[in-house]
């Protein structure tokens, strides 16, 4: 789904401290409408039942400023689920909210400029909290939708309770850069959708590759915080890296897969799916829910090098266990610990016949250059490791990945055959 978000703060204020706690206070009682949804999709103005006010707004390309308001679009961007994200952001003086709790009505369409392309209708509704009527200073509500290459057309407006109006009109392009001009993106040229607001929503089925023998692939992927010792998974970092295992597992070339999902703070395993298909998604999501990495479990205080045996052990199942994957595959950021795990306990692994990868999410490479404790593994078996820090990064390595894991496949049978 495409969303809004919005707050309801102390931003740009010139007053004193004591207002600015007021309506900080107009935060906490802020609460969101139901996430933006598609009105119509490629659906003609009747389809989607549009009042007459506004559809007479949406199409009068002067602004109207009947409720003060000012939106600004922002420039479409390309994220770790490789779809361009266009929005806007709303500023609105407290003021002209004051009253009793009331509601927003947010209502655009997204219309492409290439051929005979149709509107997309889009809607949302965001709750007001009740506003003194001396309040200062602005709130400020954002929204997203994506869009594939290409120029598009916007008509926005915004409506309050007692029917005053906000508009606004802009052209958007959504292009890559000349860099990212190999990356295939989700959506095609002129197409807009809305943005999934549900980061766990289940993939639509792949259509797998049949020609030849599919690809069995296990990931490893640390759920953690980029910074040691945070206390939350932050929900941009927890994104991109479902980003990452989806851009894996969605690969055609790729049949089956296994996933484990850990935290090495925690030292436990929080998910695995073994030999699969498709991911759990809803699985996935209530494992994640129970990270307490705010809490410290005292038998971990006492144990010296904690992480560092878990990921010694974890490492040693999962060689162990079941038939031989054609690749195993760490993810997740750096894990700098105290002691990386020992050559002498790799040694013990014996050899393992098939690649090792690590898809390393480090935003700021610059900060930790040096080689982390999953990384110091990935070298000790003469893996591969790639530094993820922006989307066309994880494009590129994911794809580089499963065409070295094919072609190693490939030469393994073509050995075996041989040798028959």
């Amino acid at each position: 789904m495409a969303w809004v978000r919005g707050s309801w703060a102390c931003l740009r204020l010139r007053q004193a401290a004591s207002l600015c706690a007021l309506v900080t206070l107009v935060v906490m009682t802020a609460r969101p409408g139901p996430a933006q949804e598609i009105m119509g999709w490629w659906g003609s103005q009747a389809e989607v039942r549009l009042i007459q006010t506004d559809l007479a707004a949406l199409e009068v390309d002067e602004p109207k400023r009947d409720l003060p308001c000012s939106v600004t679009p922002t420039k479409p961007a390309l994220g770790f689920d490789l779809r361009m994200h266009a929005g806007y952001g709303i500023t609105i003086p407290l003021r002209e909210l004051a009253g009793q709790e009331s509601r927003l009505t947010i209502i655009f369409r997204v219309i492409p400029k290439a051929g005979k392309g149709q509107p997309t209708y889009f809607t949302q509704s965001f709750k007001v909290p009740p506003i003194e009527a001396d309040a200062r200073g602005e709130t400020y509500l954002e929204g997203v939708y994506d869009l594939g290459e290409g120029t598009y057309h916007v008509d926005w407006l915004m409506r309050d309770a007692v029917e005053r109006v906000c508009t606004g009109h802009w052209e958007v392009e959504a292009k890559l850069p000349d860099r990212d001009r190999d990356v295939s993106l989700e959506l095609n040229p002129g197409e807009v959708a809305a943005s999934r607001f549900e980061a766990f929503q289940e993939d639509a089925p792949v259509e797998r590759e049949q020609a030849q023998p599919g690809l069995q692939v296990k990931v490893l992927i640390n759920f953690a915080p980029p910074r040691a010792n945070a206390a939350v998974l932050q929900p941009p970092d927890r994104n991109a890296l479902l980003s990452i295992l989806r851009s894996i597992t969605r690969e055609p070339r790729v049949d089956r897969f296994s996933i484990v999902a850990f935290n090495l703070q925690e030292q436990r395993v929080l998910f695995r799916q073994d030999d699969t298909s498709r991911i759990d998604y809803a699985g996935l999501k209530d494992a994640l829910a129970s990270l307490s990495l705010a809490t410290v479990d005292v038998k971990r205080l006492s144990q010296k090098h904690g992480e560092t045996q878990f990921l010694a052990d974890l490492l040693q199942r999962e060689t162990a266990a079941g038939p031989a994957p054609d690749a195993l595959v760490f993810a997740g950021p750096k894990a700098m610990l105290d002691q990386n795990v020992p050559s002498e306990e790799l040694k013990k692994l014996g050899v393992i016949n098939y690649p090792v990868f690590y898809m390393n999410y480090n935003l700021r490479p610059e900060l930790t250059p040096w080689r982390d404790a999953i990384g110091s593994i990935v070298r000790f078996f003469r893996g591969t490791e790639y530094t993820i820090t922006r989307p066309r990064d994880m494009w590129f390595a994911v794809s580089e990945m499963i065409s070295r894991i094919a072609q190693l496949k490939s030469e393994r049978v073509s050995l075996l055959a041989g040798g028959q």
